[in-house]
C-alpha cells in the first residue's frame, strides 16, 4: 500500500456549508495589497451576487414554473478529505468537485488550488460555467473543481502526490471522466497538472480510448492542442475587439477607434492577465499603464514592457523593485485610476460596492471570474461605464478546451489530413496569379497564399469567431429588447436561452 492510501478517505455528497481547510488549517482571507481576498462581506456573496444576475437576466423571460430553480441548482457536490504522508508525518487536503448542470455532458470545469477555495466559491463558479458554456455554444454543462491548498508551500514531487490522490479520489466517484465530467486548469494549477490527472485516469481505466479527453490545458505532447494554455488570454483581446467594433458600444462608453494607444490597467499578471496584456500591446497597440499585483503596482502612462515586468516577477515573486515603471505600494488604489479599458484578471469581488464610485475606467473588461459584485455592477452601469462580462470575456479557455477534447475523441490532430491540399491550391492560385497578370506576386503573399493552416491556425480562427458570433447574439438581445441596455443582462439572457431550449427539448422540465 503506498504512504498515500495508508489511511481511509472521507468522502461526503454534501450540499450544506462547506468551509475551506489548507493542511488542517483553515484558510486566511488576509487582504493584499493589490489583490484583495474575496469579500465576505455583510452585503452579498459571491453565489449570491451570480444568482442576482441570472435572476435579473431571467425576468426577461417567459420559463415553465420551476425551471429556473433546477437551473439554478447545482446538481451534485463532492466533499473529500483525504491524507498524504510526507515523511512521518501526515497531513489532510480537503477539496470538492462541483457538478452544477448536466443538460449537457460533459460537465465542464477547472480545478483550482488555492488556500481560498470552498464549496460556495466553487459552487458560484460551476454555475457561471453553466452560462459560460451556453453563452458560447460548448456543448458541455458547468461544473468546478478546488484543494483548499497553497501551492506556493509545497515543491512538484510532493504537488505531484497531491494532484494524484485527490485525482484517484475523484475517479473514483465518477467526477473525472472525457464522457461526464471533464476538468482543465484554474488557479494555482497548469498544463503540469493536467498531465498528471490524465495519467492516472488512464492508468485507472485502461479501456477507455478516450482516456486522454479526461482533462483538457495538457501539455500539446501529452494530448493537449496548440494555443491552449494562451486561450483565455486570447479570447479576452478577441472579446475587446468585438467591443472596438461596435459603434454604438464606442459611443456610449466616450471612446473612439480601434484599440491602438488606448490606456490599460491590468489586474493579475497571470496566465490570463498576462497574455491579455501582451496580445493588446503587441497586436493592438494598445497602451499597459499600469499592473496590480499582490504586492503593488507598476505604472507608467507611457506604456509598461509586459515580458520584462513578467521576467521581473519570476525572479522577484512580485512586482516590488521592478525596474519598469514606477512602483505604487498600494495597488487596490490603482484600480481607481484613470484608463479607458480596466481588466481585473486575478480574483472575485475586487470591484465592489465600496470602491466602484471610484472607478474611471470607461470599461470594465472581466478576464476573472466574477470580479465585480452585483453591486458594483449597479453603481458602474449607473455612471456610463461598459462592463464586459466575464461569462463572455474569459470563454477563451473553455472554448480551446472544447477544441482539445474534440482532437482527443477524434484522435486525429486539426489540419492534419488537409493541410497539404491547402498549400497546393494555394501553389495553383500563385502560379495563376502569375500567368494571367504577367507580374511577380511578392514574396510575402506568395507565402500566405502557399502556407496552410496548421493547428494552431485553426484553433484561433476558431476562438475569433466563436467570440464574434458570441457578441452579436448578445447584441441582437439588445436590440430586440430596448429593456435590456448592458452586456451582462444580454449575456445570461442568451445562455438561458439555450439551457430552457435544451431541458423543453430534452423532455426534462419539471
Amino acid at each position: 500500500m503506498s504512504p498515500e492510501s495508508s489511511f481511509e478517505t472521507e468522502p461526503q455528497l454534501i450540499n450544506g456549508n462547506g468551509r475551506a481547510i489548507a493542511d488542517g488549517r483553515p484558510t486566511s482571507t488576509s487582504a493584499a495589497p493589490g489583490i484583495v481576498a474575496p469579500q465576505e462581506d455583510h452585503h452579498l456573496s459571491f453565489a449570491q451576487s451570480v444568482s442576482r444576475m441570472v435572476n435579473q437576466a431571467a425576468s426577461f423571460l417567459a420559463m415553465p414554473s420551476g425551471l429556473l430553480e433546477q437551473i439554478q441548482k447545482a446538481n451534485a457536490v463532492y466533499q473529500v478529505s483525504f491524507p498524504v504522508r510526507f515523511g512521518d508525518e501526515y497531513k489532510v487536503f480537503t477539496g470538492w468537485r462541483v457538478v452544477h448542470s448536466e443538460h449537457r455532458l460533459p460537465a465542464k470545469g477547472g480545478i483550482r488550488f488555492a488556500p481560498i477555495v470552498d464549496q460556495h466559491e466553487t459552487e458560484a463558479l460551476a454555475a457561471l460555467m453553466t452560462f459560460k458554456c451556453a453563452l458560447v455554444d460548448v456543448p458541455f454543462g458547468g461544473a468546478k473543481g478546488g484543494l483548499a491548498i497553497d501551492p506556493s508551500r509545497y515543491s512538484p514531487s510532493e504537488l505531484e502526490r497531491i494532484t494524484r490522490r485527490f485525482a484517484r479520489e475523484l475517479i473514483a466517484k465518477g467526477f473525472i471522466s472525457p464522457s461526464l465530467n471533464v476538468p482543465a486548469p484554474d488557479m494555482g494549477t497548469g498544463p503540469r497538472e493536467m498531465a498528471w490527472i490524465a495519467d492516472v485516469y488512464r492508468s485507472q481505466c485502461p479501456s477507455d480510448i478516450n482516456a486522454m479527453a479526461c482533462v483538457t490545458g495538457k501539455p500539446v505532447t501529452q494530448g493537449g492542442i496548440a494555443g491552449r494554455h494562451e486561450a483565455t488570454g486570447r479570447g479576452v483581446q478577441y472579446g475587446l475587439r468585438e467591443i472596438f467594433r461596435d459603434t454604438k458600444m464606442m459611443k456610449r462608453s466616450g471612446l473612439d477607434g480601434s484599440l491602438r494607444d488606448k490606456r490599460i490597467i491590468i489586474q493579475g499578471l497571470g496566465n490570463v492577465g498576462f497574455h491579455a496584456a501582451k496580445f493588446l500591446s503587441e497586436e493592438d497597440s494598445a497602451r499597459i499603464i499600469a499592473i496590480i499585483e499582490h504586492d503593488g503596482a507598476v505604472v507608467s502612462d507611457d506604456g509598461l514592457d509586459v515580458e520584462a515586468v513578467r521576467a521581473h516577477m519570476k525572479k522577484a515573486g512580485g512586482v516590488t523593485g521592478c525596474p519598469e515603471g514606477t512602483y505604487v505600494s498600494n495597488g487596490a488604489q490603482v484600480l481607481e485610476a484613470e484608463c479607458d479599458v480596466l481588466i481585473p484578471a486575478a480574483l472575485e469581488e475586487q470591484i465592489t460596492r465600496e470602491n466602484a464610485p471610484r472607478i474611471k475606467a470607461r470599461i470594465v473588461a472581466e478576464a476573472a471570474n466574477g470580479p465585480v459584485t452585483a453591486d458594483a455592477d449597479e453603481i458602474l452601469r449607473r455612471r456610463g461605464c461598459i462592463i464586459v462580462p466575464d461569462i463572455y470575456l474569459n470563454a477563451g479557455g473553455v472554448v480551446v478546451s472544447y477544441f482539445e477534447w474534440i482532437k482527443n475523441i477524434s484522435h486525429i490532430r486539426f489540419g492534419r489530413l488537409g493541410r497539404r491540399s491547402d498549400e497546393l491550391r494555394g501553389s495553383d492560385l500563385v502560379d495563376a496569379l502569375h500567368s494571367v497578370t504577367d507580374r511577380r506576386v511578392s514574396d510575402t503573399l506568395q507565402n500566405r497564399l502557399r502556407r496552410g493552416p496548421d493547428e494552431l491556425d485553426i484553433v484561433r480562427s476558431g476562438l475569433d469567431d466563436t467570440m464574434r458570433q458570441a457578441y452579436l447574439e448578445m447584441k441582437l438581445v439588445m436590440e430586440e429588447d430596448d429593456r435590456i441596455d448592458d452586456l451582462r443582462t444580454a449575456a445570461f439572457v442568451v445562455a438561458l436561452k439555450k439551457i430552457v431550449t435544451a431541458y423543453e427539448q430534452l423532455g426534462c422540465t419539471p
